[in-house]
């Protein structure tokens, strides 16, 4: 049982860089889920348990990255976005108020 226990913490740790790298959101994401589900259900050895945990931090810092990544591009196309409007109805106050009247 040991040798399982360990083959899980090496499988966790070799996984991590190659998480960062290569994963999209939702594989994370849903790697992520099956790794909450085992721990959640129990029934592991300490080390599977610890070893599950390190691959759910990884996989989650993964999944974070990939969210502040769209966070920086929704602002920055909603700044672009801004920028051209404001430039192109000749003053932000008028636009603002057309579509309140009606």
């Amino acid at each position: 049982m040991a040798k399982t226990d360990g083959q899980a913490q090496q499988t966790a740790r070799s996984d991590a860089p190659r998480a960062e790298t290569t994963l999209g959101y939702e594989q994370a994401r849903d790697e992520l889920v099956e790794v909450v589900r085992r721990l959640e259900a129990g029934g592991t050895s300490l080390e599977e348990s610890l070893a599950l945990w390190e691959r759910g931090e990884e996989l989650a810092k993964v999944c974070r990255r990939w969210l502040e990544g769209a966070r920086a591009r929704l602002d920055a196309a909603l700044a672009d976005e801004t920028d051209a409007d404001g430039e192109g109805d000749g003053g932000g106050a008028e636009g603002a108020e057309r579509p309140a009247e009606g």
